[in-house]
């Protein structure tokens, strides 16, 4: 039986390890804290959008940057930093801010999100639904202006076959209120609303553990928590071993599923990844009696805020800071969200009693993520998410497995390889 090293305990890293096992390898999980989905899997959106998957370049967008970095209250901030890898990546995403690179990339992620939804569905045999407070309530994106409005439902009605399967629906703003009540303080500032039924929610932390809990019924799944990563044996081109410092872990493959420390591990091989972190951040605020939460998954377009009620929570995320590897929770970005989502939905959650939670998304300038092999054999990539890596990390998983088994991949897989 080959052995594999899965490296990272995220979503990705897990639904990987349980692709593997699944597929009938040895499976070791490193994870350098004591416990998994601490970073970018703990405080997420929650939400598990297959396929409202559009990435952040877009055309339109360098112009509307300018006009964020004039406000202090802004859904994407930028801080120049004397970093090359920051200007390289910045220098990729402004070359995919175009509509034709838009509309290429998204088609590849569509095609990764329904393979995740089919993926993720059969992974809910294995993890109960009310374990992780799963539901399917659909996901309804809104807009303020007409102008975006009205270019999001061309858009939407150029994948006719979408609409006419009624997947997907075209809504006004009295619409959007009707299907989803928590809306009603905003209908006035709003344009229209796009419908997409059988998207879900979840909860990615409680995921991650409960998926951790029946790898470990497994016998050839292990878990190494408190370990920590600092490079490979490479032997003849070939990857051996993942060393942690304190000792070598013989493997025959590696997955590399570590998020932002991606980056420095796979430059450890000779590897460069074309990775940068978004920081985003989450309230989780508690529903109580009285108040009118969202039933529906909500985004807001504009404002880049998203709405899950997940369990008797309201999870609350938004923004993507470009500010490097700041793990911090600036107090003044929580004001802002605070002040959008009481002037949004005022009545939905009690916001006094918030968590604030502050995540960094390792994002490629593409916005698709990196799968597959590297020049190192037996080296293989899972990284760069973004912020959907709970929407994508199952249908990647499968991919990885079908690949270090040597099959080919259940979708193709041009644009979402290393370059």
């Amino acid at each position: 039986m080959k052995h594999v090293v899965v490296i990272g305990g995220g979503v990705v890293g897990l639904t990987t390890a349980w692709a593997l096992v699944d597929a009938g390898f040895e499976v070791s999980l490193i994870e350098r804290n004591d416990t998994v989905a601490t970073g970018a899997s703990h405080g997420n959106g929650g939400q598990l959008s297959y396929r409202y998957v559009s990435p952040l370049a877009d055309a339109g967008i360098p112009l509307k940057a300018l006009g964020w970095l004039l406000r202090v209250d802004s859904p994407v901030r930028f801080r120049p930093e004397l970093s090359w890898r920051q200007w390289r990546w910045m220098t990729g995403f402004l070359a995919h801010c175009n509509a034709r690179s838009n509309r290429r990339t998204t088609d590849r992620l569509l095609r990764l999100g329904l393979l995740s939804q089919s993926a993720f569905n059969d992974l809910c045999d294995v993890v109960p639904a009310q374990s992780i407070a799963l539901r399917t309530p659909g996901k309804l994106v809104v807009y303020r202006q007409q102008e975006e409005f009205d270019k999001a439902a061309r858009n939407t009605e150029s994948g006719s076959d979408a609409m006419a399967a009624g997947e997907v629906r075209l809504l006004t703003a009295q619409q959007c209120v009707a299907l989803e009540p928590a809306l009603s303080d905003a209908c006035s500032v709003l344009a229209g609303g796009i419908y997409t039924r059988n998207e879900a929610v979840a909860d990615c932390r409680e995921f991650c553990l409960q998926l951790l809990s029946k790898l470990q019924e497994r016998p050839s799944f292990r878990v190494l928590t408190n370990t920590g990563v600092t490079g490979f044996v490479i032997r003849g081109g070939r990857m051996v071993a993942v060393n942690t410092g304190k000792h070598e872990v013989a493997a025959d493959e590696c997955v590399i599923a570590t998020g932002l420390q991606s980056v420095e591990l796979a430059a450890s091989a000779g590897v460069k990844l074309p990775i940068y972190p978004l920081k985003g951040y989450s309230l989780s605020a508690p529903i109580e009696a009285g108040h009118i939460a969202p039933e529906v998954s909500v985004t807001d377009a504009e404002q880049k805020v998203l709405y899950a009620r997940i369990g008797g929570q309201l999870r609350v995320a938004a923004m993507a800071d470009l500010v490097g590897n700041d793990e911090t929770i600036d107090q003044g970005r929580i004001a802002y969200l605070q002040r959008m989502v009481r002037a949004t939905m005022p009545r939905a959650a009690n916001y006094d009693r918030a968590i604030p939670w502050a995540g960094l998304r390792p994002a490629t300038p593409s916005g698709a993520p990196i799968l597959g092999k590297t020049p190192v054999a037996g080296l293989w990539l899972n990284v760069g998410h973004g912020p959907l890596g709970f929407t994508f990390a199952s249908g990647s998983a499968r991919i990885l497995a079908a690949l270090i088994s040597q099959r080919e991949s259940p979708i193709p897989l041009d644009g979402l390889t290393l370059a």
